[in-house]
């Protein structure tokens, strides 16, 4: 700096001469720190890339994706600011110390916050992150971070010791809570969650009151992110996931089996006693021919027994079509090659309503997978809706346009008749 200004006395007074000699200089010097920063990301961290891609650790992959080696390359203009600064006045030495301690503070914040982001890259890699994220921790630290770099940029611009702010911070508590509320509340949250092993990143869960219904993808401190099955994303706020209920279908994919609960509507007019026609055309269906012999031999015992007259349907203990087509739905669902036995397996009659007799089953498959799932649900109810004919069993419907056109059909005809 003395060569510029001397080299400036020539032509100009002292303090003109003085102004420009610290232009010029800090020119330079800027010059100078753009120079040795380019030096190091093309050339430093260019070797650093390929050390990193080239050796079997992980870790270091993350880190440098995240930018920690980017970040600290920014601390090379710093230290030539700060060796630079000696060959100035004091005023001006003391004035680009202080911006080299901001600067520095505010890199140091980066590369924490980078470094913290790598942890979490890393632990994901670990199976245990499904069970126990870190994420939020990791968000409430950089908090932490961010007010200590805080603190210490304002304690350096107001040259105050950072304890006597800390001291004063006690006043705006209320404000700091109001402030951070969302994020002390998904931190306790975050803990109850991990605590008590609520939910975990890949579980499928249901929030109908929040839009959510698919996999969790993310846990952080304020938010939960579900992926529905339709691929939106539902951003849920951590904190709803406890003081909320929802529904965690992981339950389900541990025991390996997934439930059937669907009911089959029948017509209740189409309800019947079997006649002997209709026996001998369901004797011939053979998962069902022992029951109806076993049912048979035990009916006339009873009849015979009570002295039933038997010339009315009405008196005494006869086979009904619906219950042979029950016991027929239990044979079948418990010869199935992919129901789970070892699972509640019930067929069962619902409570009669204006829409028919609602036939209900209910049972596991032995795959949680969604495709196998419905493939063997829909089989299992295309077997059924085919053979419900042969019990003389109809299904009820609503009447549709079609229905009512047939029969006007029907009716102008025998008009016409």
């Amino acid at each position: 700096m003395s060569e510029i200004s001397r080299i400036f006395l020539k032509f100009t007074s002292n303090q003109l001469t003085t102004d420009l000699g610290i232009g010029l200089s800090l020119l330079i010097l800027l010059i100078f720190c753009f120079f040795f920063y380019w030096i190091t990301k093309k050339i430093l961290i260019h070797i650093v890339e390929k050390v990193v891609t080239r050796n079997r650790y992980q870790w270091d992959d993350f880190m440098y994706e995240r930018g920690v080696f980017h970040r600290l390359s920014l601390i090379v203009p710093a230290l030539v600011v700060h060796i630079a600064s000696v060959g100035f006045e004091v005023r001006i030495q003391l004035l680009m110390q202080e911006v080299v301690m901001i600067y520095l503070v505010g890199v140091g914040v980066g590369v924490i916050n980078a470094l913290l982001t790598s942890v979490d890259d890393i632990y994901r890699t670990y199976e245990a992150s499904k069970n126990r994220p870190i994420k939020g921790y990791l968000q409430v630290l950089k908090i932490i971070i961010y007010v200590i770099g805080g603190i210490v940029i304002i304690s350096t611009i107001t040259n105050k010791s950072p304890v006597l702010l800390l001291s004063g911070m006690g006043a705006l508590s209320a404000i700091i809570l109001v402030i951070f509320k969302d994020s002390l509340l998904g931190l306790v949250a975050g803990i109850q969650l991990s605590a008590n092993d609520m939910v975990r990143i890949g579980d499928w869960i249901e929030m109908p009151n929040k839009g959510a219904d698919g996999d969790v993808i993310d846990i952080s401190l304020n938010t939960v992110k579900v992926r529905n099955f339709d691929k939106t994303i539902t951003t849920v706020p951590t904190y709803s996931l406890v003081s909320d209920s929802f529904k965690n279908w992981r339950g389900m994919t541990e025991a390996g089996g997934r439930r059937i609960k669907r009911s089959i509507l029948l017509d209740m007019t189409s309800v019947i006693f079997v006649d002997q026609a209709l026996l001998e055309k369901l004797k011939s269906i053979q998962i069902l021919k022992p029951y109806i012999i076993e049912r048979l031999e035990e009916i006339e015992h009873y009849n015979r027994q009570e002295k039933i007259d038997e010339t009315h349907m009405a008196n005494g203990r006869h086979l009904t079509n619906i219950g042979l087509f029950r016991k027929y739905v239990s044979y079948y669902l418990s010869h199935h090659p992919h129901i789970r036995h070892d699972l509640t397996e019930l067929v069962r009659q619902r409570d009669l309503s204006e829409i028919g007799v609602a036939l209900e089953l209910y049972c596991f498959t032995d795959t949680t997978e969604w495709l196998k799932y419905e493939d063997i649900q829909s089989d299992i109810f295309d077997h059924l809706l085919a053979v419900l004919p042969f019990f003389e069993l109809r299904i009820f419907q609503q009447p549709t346009g079609y229905d009512i056109q047939q029969l006007e059909t029907k009716e102008s005809k025998t008009d016409r008749v």
